[in-house]
């Protein structure tokens, strides 16, 4: 029986971390602001919004709302990105995906300033992630603290995608091992599937990348020690397809007709066979908005700092 590896407690801790240094910031007279720009109402992108907004609230960042109709085109959805890249009160800006299909997202997200992309989804972004030169935000334990050692080096103002970034911290948490695990990720999207294989090669893992096209997806699965999947295919990975002892995490999400939220994996069956496994909900989505605002936090640190390098002294 799999050890159920329960987001919402790594959650509070990351986001108590971040309600202390908001509350650090206040007392230099520095409020921290997050954008959110929603495009059209996609029940997903909705649940997350608001999701988001209850966070912030929590933590004490203002959370700045920009919604648009999904008819919108893409001069109007660049010019309010123009805007919040000029607002100084914003510190970070998270688009919600997906937009309206005739929109092209790309475009969209690398208009945004590359200090205040919190979601790490921007080709700079992505780039110094690819070039190993923002990994380094991945090793725990003290190396977060060299942040405030090192805001001079261009990649510090890069941020990491949060997904992937919470399945290291969760799995972190969780004392699990990656250095010369094989770890099999399926899904290949530059939001969770690339950036999270880097990672997990930055962590020494041996990574073998799935996807659609992917034959016999079984045969690469049952070899895993770790399995990240995140296709948003419910039922994709069964109890067949998980040797014993296998760890689980499962990014995927399937808003049914009723409302209930499922993933990737048959969590009943496959949690007989893993030593680990993630739950949807209450898994990974916990940990990816906490991140977002531990990224937030941190640009308005880094912006502070740049301003008065004397601050944090």
């Amino acid at each position: 029986m799999a050890i159920i590896m329960d987001g919402r407690s790594l959650a509070e801790e990351i986001k108590e971390k971040v309600k202390e240094d908001v509350e650090k910031l206040k007392d230099f007279g520095i409020n921290v602001g997050l954008g959110l720009l929603l495009v059209g109402e996609n029940p997903s992108s909705l649940s997350y919004y608001n999701a988001t907004l209850k966070a912030c609230k929590k933590v004490g960042i203002r959370a700045y709302q920009f919604r648009l109709p999904a008819e919108s085109s893409v001069n109007e959805i660049l010019n309010v990105i123009h805007e919040i890249n000029r607002d100084e009160r914003i510190n970070g800006l998270l688009v919600l995906f997906p937009l309206p299909r005739k929109v092209n997202a790309r475009r969209v997200v690398n208009e945004i300033v590359p200090e205040k992309d919190i979601d790490g989804l921007g080709a700079i972004s992505v780039g110094r992630l690819a070039a190993d030169e923002s990994t380094f935000q991945i090793f725990k334990e003290g190396t977060y603290e060299l942040l405030h050692e090192c805001r001079f080096m261009p990649s510090v103002s890069s941020f990491l995608p949060c997904t992937p970034f919470g399945v290291i911290r969760l799995l972190e948490h969780h004392n699990i091992e990656m250095k010369g695990k094989h770890a099999v990720v399926i899904g290949k999207s530059l939001a969770v599937g690339k950036p999270l294989s880097l990672m997990l090669l930055a962590k020494e893992a041996t990574v073998t990348v799935c996807h659609k096209n992917t034959h016999d997806l079984g045969h690469f699965t049952r070899q895993a020690d770790i399995i990240c999947s995140a296709t948003g295919v419910r039922g994709l990975i069964r109890a067949d397809m998980v040797k014993e002892g296998a760890v689980v995490v499962d990014i995927g999400i399937n808003v049914l007709e009723n409302g209930t939220i499922v993933g990737d994996v048959e969590f009943e069956s496959v949690k007989e066979k893993a030593s680990y496994i993630t739950p949807v909900p209450g898994g990974v989505g916990p940990v990816t908005i906490a991140m977002l605002l531990e990224n937030t936090v941190r640009s308005a640190q880094r912006t502070e700092f740049m301003k008065s390098p004397l601050m944090l002294e």
